[in-house]
C-alpha cells in the first residue's frame, strides 16, 4: 500500500509553531508519499453527541465530518499536529478524536480494523523549557493508538511560543529530518507488558 498522511491541524491559529515543525519534518518525506493537510479551524467539526447505545449512527457524507472521516480513513499514517495547550491536545484535535467514538459505531464501516496496523503520529510545541510537561499530550495520543491497534511514531516536541519561535530550536529541527523515518512500534497502553 502507498504511504499516504493525512496531517490534521489542531492549532486556533494558522502558521503557528506547532505547523512550521510539521512541515519540517514532511519535507523529508519521499516524493511517492501522498500528503493531505486538513485545518480543523478552518474545517471545524460539530460538538461530538455520544450516541454510543443508541442505533442511528450513520455514515457521514457531506460536510467538514464526511471530509475528515473519508480522510481519516484514507491515511496509511495520522499526524496530530497540535500545540500544547493546557498539558494536553487542543480542543479542534480532543473533538476530532470524540469523533472517532462515533465513527466506530458506524454500521459497515467497520473504523477500528480499517485503522488497526496504520500509524499514529505527533507534532506540537510548547512554551516551555521541561519537555515532560507535555506528558499527557503524548499519552492521549499514544493510548489512543494503543486503543485502536494503531502503531505509535511518538510527538515530535519543539520549543516556541510567538509564531517562528521553533524555528531557532535547532535541536528540534533537527529531530524533524529523520522523525517520519524511524519505524513505529505498535501502541501499547502502559499497564501492557511486552512478551519476549
Amino acid at each position: 500500500m502507498t504511504r499516504r498522511f493525512l496531517f490534521v491541524l489542531g492549532s486556533s491559529r494558522s502558521e503557528g509553531n506547532s505547523e512550521m515543525l510539521a512541515r519540517r519534518a514532511a519535507e523529508q518525506l519521499p516524493g511517492d508519499v501522498e500528503q493531505q493537510w486538513i485545518d480543523l479551524a478552518e474545517h471545524p467539526l460539530p460538538d461530538f453527541e455520544d450516541l454510543r447505545h443508541d442505533t442511528d449512527h450513520v455514515r457521514p457524507t457531506i460536510g467538514h465530518t464526511a471530509l475528515l472521516f473519508d480522510a481519516t480513513l484514507a491515511a496509511t499514517d495520522i499526524v496530530i499536529v497540535s500545540p500544547l495547550y493546557w498539558y494536553s491536545v487542543s480542543a479542534h484535535v480532543k473533538r476530532y478524536l470524540d469523533h472517532w467514538s462515533g465513527w466506530l459505531r458506524t454500521p459497515g464501516v467497520e473504523f477500528k480494523a480499517n485503522v488497526a496496523g496504520r500509524t499514529l503520529w505527533g507534532v506540537t510545541a510548547l512554551a516551555h523549557e521541561e519537555a515532560e510537561v507535555a506528558d499527557p499530550l503524548v499519552g492521549t495520543l499514544s493510548n489512543s493508538a494503543a486503543y485502536m491497534g494503531m502503531r505509535f511514531g511518538g510527538v515530535l516536541l519543539g520549543n516556541g511560543s510567538k509564531r517562528g519561535d521553533v524555528l531557532r530550536d535547532t535541536d528540534a529541527l533537527t529531530r524533524a529530518k529523520t522523525f517520519f523515518d524511524q519505524e513505529a512500534p505498535l501502541a501499547r497502553f502502559p499497564y501492557e507488558q511486552l512478551t519476549p
